[in-house]
């Protein structure tokens, strides 16, 4: 079942990048993240939360959001088998810029969403950035995705 979670967890964290298009996106790229560690709490009556960390990059051919550094967040499982994924990413570009993020996915949805919530150098002010992401490959400890966002 860890193992399991484990992959799911992968796949939802390949935390970060999304791709459900839309008119309005401005930004988009890829992203891939490697488990770290996971471990897996039983909350009894069926619910189980997992705590998660990953190392990961993303890359984007149209803004600046390329960059390597680590994740950490959340599964919930309740005891109708349905999960909910909670993350927050840091990452670092070659010139030393940072970003955060964080975002979530529901249960039973095909993709997760994701809002910048602070940076350094380009992406200083940046609070408004968001958009979508999704797993596209998972082999139960790395996981590919991609995203789309608007990016000011």
């Amino acid at each position: 079942m860890q193992k399991k979670l484990l992959q799911g967890l992968t796949v939802l964290l390949a935390t970060l990048i999304w791709s459900v298009p839309s008119l309005a996106d401005n930004c988009s790229g890829r992203w891939t993240n490697v488990g770290q560690s996971a471990e897996t709490i039983d909350l009894g009556g069926g619910h189980t939360l997992t705590i998660f960390s990953a190392r990961g990059s993303t890359t984007s051919d149209n803004s600046a959001m390329t960059g390597v550094g680590q994740c950490g967040g959340y599964v919930l499982t309740t005891p109708d088998g349905k999960s909910r994924l909670g993350y927050a990413c840091a990452r670092k570009t070659k010139n030393g810029d940072s970003w955060s993020d964080y975002g979530s996915i529901e249960p039973g949805a095909d993709h997760g969403t994701w809002k910048q919530s602070g940076g350094t150098g380009v992406f200083a002010g940046k609070n408004n950035n968001s958009g979508t992401w999704q797993a596209v490959v998972d082999d139960g400890k790395t996981t590919t995705g991609v995203w789309t966002g608007n990016c000011n």
